[in-house]
């Protein structure tokens, strides 16, 4: 039982413990870097426009260098949360202002309620697999439940996962290893045209992370230790996941997979002892469900900073399930790209801003914080930027929108240019300039 000096203090106003060591954060961000989504995921790695599929070795190395870029990202986002001991959505008061903050918190609220849903759908999924006579709608409650519960005890929850799930999670992904390359035919033919792409859909699923990195790193014991759970155990984990989902892929077919993302599970059901292996793969996904909905939890705490988290909680994972029973989601990839589209260039505007012009000791998260309209600037350029150099696609009015874009202002997008690093680079270089021109200001 966790000690309730040991746990996340109700509201905001009380100091958050410093207990999680790089054990607890690389187990947990290893567990979510294990994902049911990235083995469905495969088919996006192998063939992010379409119509160009890479080879082996060109779609492991995207998983690796998108990974490696990703996880940069999302671990330099962990260390203020270490440093300041706030969430998330409080850090961007001292970004964008008290006020203005609550753009950016709305935005990651509706998309972590997506995220919480779509983790529950894929859960009773995964286990009608494994007992199909069970109604989906059951699964879905069970794991909302559950989820539910984990986010009223988080830290007990981190160390949960460390001390148990993490070893059953290596020893089913070691199985399956063996399982899947032994059965699956050959990979030949592909090439590296589609490679820029394949590492922007990898870098939007580790940065669909950076909204909430703070919001376990704030009880790091060091920033080294946040930092080095997240890359760490986030990049082993991923590029090990899209791996096996590339045999996986392949051993279930690829329209099959592309007609019904859960036709991947086959395989591994389908292996010896498969059920019992791919059971514990699907409880552990309940680790992705309850860091979503305990990130909407801290994202409303900075709207209503007083209110207890556990009501937060309760409320949110019921609203979780009532979506996850109604609504069914089939625009992942679209999904992943808005997001990225969003956080990434908002990420390089905060870390340049904080590492270089502000620091911890000069960060104001109070509920008073002034507005800082100035940081919209590259926030907006940043996220221009992002889809003038995309070659991902998503939904197709939105894409028609920034080709016409292209050809307005002339722009040509060059095979190697990639979305999240032109975003990043955009927003991260207007932010240097901005902090150089208003340190000169104050200076005179």
């Amino acid at each position: 039982m966790t000690h309730v000096a040991d746990e996340v203090p109700l509201t905001l106003e009380g100091a958050p413990p410093k207990t999680l060591g790089v054990l607890d954060q690389g187990a947990l961000w290893a567990n979510l870097g294990v994902s049911l989504l990235g083995f469905s995921g495969a088919l996006y790695l192998l063939d992010p426009l379409g119509n160009a599929p890479l080879s082996l070795i060109a779609a492991l190395t995207a998983a690796l260098v998108g990974s490696l870029i990703g996880t940069a990202m999302v671990g330099l986002s962990a260390i203020p949360g270490t440093q300041t001991g706030q969430p998330s959505m409080v850090l961007l008061r001292g970004l964008f202002g008290a006020k203005a903050s609550y753009v950016p918190t709305v935005l990651n609220i509706v998309q972590m309620l997506g995220w919480g849903a779509f983790e529950l759908w894929v859960i009773a999924k995964a286990a009608s697999a494994i007992f199909s006579g069970v109604p989906y709608q059951v699964w879905v409650i069970v794991a909302g439940v559950l989820t539910t519960a984990l986010t009223i005890w988080p830290l007990g929850a981190v160390r949960l996962i460390r001390r148990y799930v993490t070893i059953g999670v290596i020893v089913s992904m070691i199985w399956f290893t063996w399982f899947l390359v032994s059965e699956a035919p050959a990979h030949t033919g592909g090439s590296w045209t589609a490679f820029p792409a394949a590492v922007d859909y990898v870098i939007a699923l580790s940065v669909s992370w950076v909204p909430m990195a703070a919001d376990f790193a704030r009880h790091s014991r060091s920033s080294k230790a946040a930092f080095t759970g997240v890359v760490g155990g986030y990049t082993l984990a991923q590029v090990a996941c899209l791996g096996l989902g590339v045999y996986a892929v392949a051993i279930a077919g690829a329209d099959a997979v592309v007609a019904d993302g859960t036709a991947v599970f086959g395989p591994f059901v389908a292996a010896p002892v498969g059920a019992l292996f791919f059971a514990i793969l699907v409880l552990r996904e309940t680790d992705q469900s309850f860091a979503n909905v305990y990130s909407t939890t801290v994202s409303l705490q900075n709207l209503m900073p007083r209110v207890d988290r556990r009501v937060f909680s309760t409320a949110i994972g019921v609203l979780t399930i009532a979506i996850a029973l109604v609504v069914d989601v089939t625009s992942y990839g679209a999904f992943l790209g808005v997001i990225g589209a969003v956080f990434v260039p908002m990420f390089a505007v905060l870390a340049v801003d904080y590492f270089v012009f502000a620091r911890g000791d000069r960060w104001n998260t109070a509920e008073n914080a002034p507005a800082r309209w100035s940081m919209l600037v590259p926030w907006v350029l940043g996220f221009v930027a992002y889809w003038l150099t995309t070659s991902t696609p998503t939904v197709p009015a939105w894409d028609d929108f920034w080709t016409r874009t292209r050809e307005l202002i002339g722009f040509t997008r060059e095979p190697w240019m990639n979305g999240a690093l032109g975003g990043a680079l955009v927003a991260a270089l207007v932010t240097l300039l901005i902090g150089l021109l208003l340190r000169r200001a104050a200076r005179r």
